[in-house]
C-alpha cells in the first residue's frame, strides 16, 4: 500500500483542482486519463495533499475506494455524453465550446433534486431567501456564502451544482442580517444546520460572525446548532494546527456554555478516514469542547457498497466517541447512475451490517432517502399475501402527521429512489402524494 504519512503539520493544504497536477495518475492508461479530463470539465474535481498522501492507495488505483471517491471515473458520464467531452478535449476545442457542452450535460443531470428550489426556499416579508432551506418546521438550514467549496469534492456528492460555475444552481446567502432576522421572527425553529459546501473551509471568525449572535436572548428558542462537514475526514488539521484551529474551539466551547447542543455532522464514508493519527486528535480535541460528533454518509458503489465496510466504520466511530446516525441512499443527481445501489441490495447491506455490531453503534439509521415528502426510510421487504413489498416510514415529513406512518410499495429489484416505486396493494398512490388532477401551485413551505 503506497500512502507517504507526510502531512504531520501541514498549515495550508496543498490544493489540487487539475488531475494534470497528479503524477502518480501516470500509471494508468492515457485513455483513461483523457477520460478523467472529460469528466472534469462537467462535474466539479478538488483535492488536497492530505487526501492524495495518507487516504489513497496508489498502488490499487483505479479501485481503490478512496480514488473513487474523490477522482472523477469515466463511468460518471452516460457514454454518449462522455464521447462528446472526449472528442471535445482531444481535438483541442475551446474552454468557450467544451464550457457550452458541459452546460448541456449538467443540466440534464437533476441539480436540484426533491424541489428544493421550488419548495424548501422561505420568505423574509416576502422576499425569498435562497441561501436558507426551511423544509421541515422545527429545523432550518443555511447555506453561508463563505462556505461554498471544500477541501476536496466527493465524486458523488449531491450538492454539485455549487461547485461548477453555473451561478443559477448555486446556494449561497450573503447576508447574515437576514438570516439572523427570519430565525428570530421563526420561534417555531429549534435547529440551525450550517451547511454547504462546507461551512468549516470557513476561518474561525467568519464562523463566529454567523453562530454567536444566535447565542443571544432573542434566539433561545433555538436548542440544536449543527455543522455539516467532510473537513474531519479530508482535512483534520482545521482542528489541530491550522492558524484558527483554537479560535474554532474556543467557538464550540462557548455554543456549549450557552447551553445549546453542538452537533458536528461528519460525513465519514470509508473507514480508512478514520486511520491516521490527525484525525484522532482532530475527534479528541472536539469531543474535549462538548461538542458532539454525529457520522453520516450515503451507500455509495464503488466506495463503501459493502457490510463490512459500514460494521467496521461504525464500530471505529463509536471506539472514538463518534454517534453514527445515518446511512443514506444516493440522490437521485449527478452522477447517480455510477454510484447508485438498488434500494433493495442498499437495505440487504444496512441489515447485514447492523446484525455485527453491539447496541452501541445501533443508532444509525437508514437506508434513508431525502426525498420530496421527506426522509424515507426502508424498513424491508415482506411478503404478504401473493405480493412482495417494500416496508418503509418517514423519519421526517413535510407534514408532520406523516412521521413514522409504516406505507408499502411493490417490490422492484431495481428501483433505487422514490419516484421508482408504486404503490401496493392496488393503491393509486402514496398517502403523501396529490390526486390525479391538475398539479397545484408549489408552496415555499409544505408544513405552513
Amino acid at each position: 500500500m503506497t500512502m507517504t504519512r507526510k502531512t504531520t503539520n501541514k498549515y495550508t493544504p496543498y490544493v489540487l483542482s487539475s488531475i494534470d497536477d497528479i503524477q502518480q495518475l501516470g500509471k494508468l492508461p492515457e485513455s483513461r486519463r483523457v477520460a478523467m479530463r472529460a469528466v472534469a470539465n462537467v462535474l466539479p474535481f478538488r483535492t488536497n495533499s492530505y487526501v492524495t498522501d495518507e487516504l489513497i492507495d496508489w498502488d490499487d488505483i483505479p479501485g481503490d475506494p478512496m480514488f473513487q471517491l474523490t477522482f472523477p471515473q469515466p463511468g460518471m458520464l452516460e457514454q454518449a455524453d462522455l464521447g462528446r467531452m472526449v472528442s471535445l478535449v482531444r481535438g483541442g476545442a475551446t474552454s468557450t465550446r467544451i464550457k457550452a457542452a458541459a452546460n448541456e450535460i449538467r443540466l440534464k443531470l437533476n441539480p436540484h433534486p426533491a424541489g428544493q428550489l421550488q419548495h424548501n426556499v422561505p420568505r423574509l416579508d416576502g422576499e425569498p431567501l435562497p441561501g436558507m432551506q426551511h423544509k421541515y418546521r422545527d429545523t432550518v438550514l443555511f447555506f453561508p456564502s463563505r462556505g461554498q467549496t471544500c477541501h476536496a469534492y466527493c465524486t458523488y456528492c449531491f450538492r454539485w451544482a455549487q461547485f461548477v460555475g453555473m451561478e443559477g444552481l448555486k446556494f449561497a446567502q450573503r447576508e447574515t442580517e437576514t438570516f439572523h432576522e427570519y430565525l428570530k421572527r421563526h420561534t417555531e425553529v429549534s435547529d440551525v444546520l450550517f451547511t454547504g459546501g462546507d461551512p468549516m473551509v470557513m476561518r474561525g471568525w467568519h464562523l463566529r460572525a454567523y453562530i454567536e449572535p444566535l447565542l443571544k436572548p432573542a434566539y433561545e428558542h433555538l436548542r440544536h446548532i449543527r455543522i455539516g462537514t467532510k473537513s474531519l475526514a479530508f482535512w483534520p488539521y482545521k482542528y489541530v494546527s491550522d492558524p484558527d484551529a483554537d479560535t474554532v474551539l474556543r467557538l464550540f466551547e462557548q455554543v456549549v456554555k450557552s447551553g445549546r447542543h453542538l452537533a458536528l455532522m461528519a460525513h465519514f464514508s470509508h473507514p480508512r478516514e478514520l486511520d491516521t493519527p490527525v484525525v484522532r486528535e482532530a475527534i479528541r480535541r472536539i469531543r474535549d469542547t462538548g461538542a458532539v460528533i454525529r457520522s453520516q454518509a450515503p451507500l455509495i458503489r464503488h466506495v463503501n457498497d459493502s457490510a463490512r465496510a459500514w460494521a467496521d466504520m461504525w464500530r471505529e466511530q463509536v471506539k472514538l466517541g463518534i454517534v453514527p446516525y445515518y446511512m443514506f441512499v444516493e440522490r437521485d443527481t449527478g452522477p447517480k447512475g455510477y454510484f447508485e445501489v438498488p434500494l433493495a441490495e442498499a437495505h440487504d447491506i444496512f441489515r447485514r451490517a447492523f446484525r455485527q455490531v453491539s447496541g452501541l453503534c445501533r443508532t444509525v439509521r437508514g437506508p434513508s432517502m431525502s426525498a420530496m415528502p421527506g426522509k424515507v426510510v426502508v424498513l424491508g421487504t415482506q411478503q404478504v399475501g401473493r405480493e412482495k413489498v417494500f416496508v418503509l416510514s418517514l423519519l421526517r415529513g413535510r407534514k408532520q402527521e406523516w412521521v413514522g406512518k409504516p406505507f408499502f410499495a411493490k417490490f422492484d429489484a431495481k428501483a433505487s429512489w422514490l419516484d421508482e416505486l408504486e404503490p401496493a396493494f392496488g393503491e393509486e398512490r402514496f398517502f403523501f402524494e396529490e390526486p390525479a388532477g391538475p398539479a397545484p401551485a408549489a408552496r415555499v413551505v409544505a408544513w405552513e
